[in-house]
């Protein structure tokens, strides 16, 4: 699999995904679905500040440097660390599954 993961940006100074970018790297958290696959991480992007409106174009670049899934990270779609989900996400899922295109996998989070 080759992953890009969105993040907050209003979350970046409290989280440099450490725990996102370990997830991937050891199959752990969300990604332990994935241990009979090699994952290889293509990028890591905010989604461009509220409402998220830099997510279509985000994702479509990740796309465009090879990535295959796309994983929203917690702290959009749990509130990781702040406590606060993004109330964008639904719209974020949509723009995110429509530049992957058939074939392409949506992971909703990264871990809990």
């Amino acid at each position: 699999m080759k992953l890009g993961i969105i993040r907050c940006q209003q979350t970046e100074h409290l989280c440099p995904g450490t725990k996102c970018l370990q997830g991937a790297q050891h199959h752990l958290y969300n990604f332990e679905q994935f241990k009979d696959e090699p994952i290889e991480l293509i990028g890591m992007v905010s989604c461009g500040g509220c409402p998220g409106k830099q997510v279509n174009a985000r994702a479509a670049e990740l796309v465009k440097r090879g990535a295959d899934a796309i994983a929203l990270a917690s702290c959009i779609s749990r509130g990781n660390p702040i406590g606060y989900p993004c109330p964008f996400k639904a719209k974020q899922k949509q723009m995110v599954e429509a530049q992957l295109g058939e074939g392409g996998r949506f992971i909703e989070f990264t871990h809990e």
